[in-house]
């Protein structure tokens, strides 16, 4: 048996980081080419999406036993991977923070193309004082039950963490159908122009996020469940519990400027 002079962990040659970089990469292209007409390339998107999803998953579950089984994730390591996660989330702040630039840089001096008015001629905006504040307190109100949920892990709190954690994904599978129902019934497309293009990609983005959210806080739900996770060592389900914190911050903005100030 080697000794270990050092708290941090060695990861032993994975095939996943590859994989998976490969994957996106012809995940990327095949959706690019199908936007541009290019015959069959979906099934090669369909294909590359279920590739990812699967080395993802294998890439995760190995994570999952060297944190679990194998006990390689020392305060050090969570230290370490806290400042990825950090950074992270960051680098998804930056994303968001074009989006909102590319809208007030639209909407604070609209052109003539416009009708020199905000939203342009022709556009009704969606009353944000109907499904999307419903909406919104749908949302804040997971952030509330998933802190509700993180606090009672913290004080071993079993049943408060899980039924904490329940609450949270119902809601979040709810304001993604609703999210779903306003794309429905809204009078407008992704291609009438900059107003609803930067509207979709705002919000679908954003939905989008929330998606990956509710999956994280999932599979937190299933380690914690299967007892993976204890007072003092519940990475993942931190890990998750910030993202879905930054995916509410971010609808506030959202509604705030996108629907509130832009109707």
């Amino acid at each position: 048996m080697k000794l270990q002079f050092h708290p941090y962990h060695l990861v032993s040659p994975s095939p996943w980081p590859l994989y998976t970089s490969t994957t996106l990469f012809v995940l990327t292209t095949t959706g690019v080419l199908s936007m541009h007409g290019f015959t069959n390339c979906w099934y090669i998107f369909i294909l590359a999406l279920m590739n990812l999803i699967m080395s993802m998953s294998l890439w995760f579950r190995d994570i999952i036993s060297e944190g679990t089984y194998l006990g390689n994730h020392t305060y050090a390591v969570q230290r370490g991977l806290n400042i990825g996660v950090g950074l992270f989330i960051v680098s998804e702040a930056l994303f968001f923070l074009a989006i909102f630039w590319t809208f007030f840089h639209s909407s604070l001096s609209p052109n003539i193309e416009l009708g020199a008015q905000w939203p342009p001629l022709g556009i009704n905006g969606i009353n944000p004082f109907e499904l999307p504040l419903l909406n919104t307190i749908i949302l804040l109100s997971s952030g509330v039950t998933v802190t509700y949920s993180h606090h009672s892990l913290i004080q071993g709190n079993r049943s408060g963490a899980l039924y904490g954690l329940i609450y949270t994904i119902i809601l979040a599978v709810i304001f993604t159908l609703f999210q779903g129902v306003e794309y429905t019934v809204s009078s407008f497309t992704i291609s009438d122009g900059v107003y609803a293009s930067c509207f979709y990609f705002g919000t679908g983005f954003h939905g989008l996020h929330v998606i990956i959210g509710t999956c994280f806080l999932f599979v937190g739900f299933w380690r914690l469940l299967a007892y993976h996770l204890t007072d003092h060592h519940h990475l993942g389900l931190e890990s998750g519990i910030l993202y879905w914190h930054f995916v509410d911050v971010v609808w506030l903005f959202l509604y705030f400027s996108v629907y509130y100030w832009g109707y």
